[in-house]
């Protein structure tokens, strides 16, 4: 058998070596390689995909840390606001003569329930910015005080619109007094 075999080796255009493949080792290397360099360049976007979405996150919490900022100064100035139309405007509006003693009880109380609710909403901002019992996300917390703002908002609106009509009632009443004491030359 040995002999057969050497033969067919030997004598050439006889035997075919059929089946028999060939490699070429240099290729396969190369491709091994590459296949290996292409799992480093993988796993390294891998880990800059997983970078990228960990600073994306981080730059969401700051931006609703700067809204949560935002909202609670634009309170606070509203309320500042409000304070300052009671202190001022308040005062001369129930000081004027041309105003009835039955309205300053009324024209007290629609201004103190405006106050009211204003110290309410800065008594709750202060619950939800202080208070880990009530567990909500940043932008959770970003979505109320927004909301508490454009509440704020209104009610500086209601009170510079309760205070513009008022002070019309004045005028009105006053140019009323005027026509109805006038001296006639006639």
């Amino acid at each position: 058998m040995v002999i057969v075999l050497m033969m067919a080796i030997v004598i050439p255009g006889r035997a075919t070596a059929q089946g028999m493949p060939v490699y070429d080792n240099t290729n396969f290397i190369s491709f091994m390689k590459s296949l290996v360099e292409s799992a480093k360049q993988t796993s390294n976007l891998m880990q800059t995909v997983k970078f990228l979405k960990q600073q994306k996150e981080n730059i969401d919490k700051v931006n609703n840390v700067i809204k949560q900022l935002k909202a609670v100064k634009e309170l606070a100035e509203n309320n500042q606001r409000l304070y300052q139309v009671v202190q001022g405007d308040l005062r001369d509006i129930l000081n004027s003569p041309f105003i009835k003693p039955d309205e300053v009880t009324r024209i007290s109380d629609s201004f103190d329930a405006i106050l009211e609710n204003s110290i309410a909403a800065m008594e709750y901002i202060d619950q939800i910015l202080s208070s880990d019992n009530m567990k909500m996300t940043d932008a959770e917390r970003a979505a109320v005080l927004k909301e508490k703002e454009l509440e704020s908002k209104e009610m500086v609106a209601e009170i510079e619109a309760k205070t513009r009509r008022y002070r019309e009632i004045i005028s009105f009443r006053e140019m009323q007094h005027k026509i109805n004491n006038r001296e006639t030359n006639y």
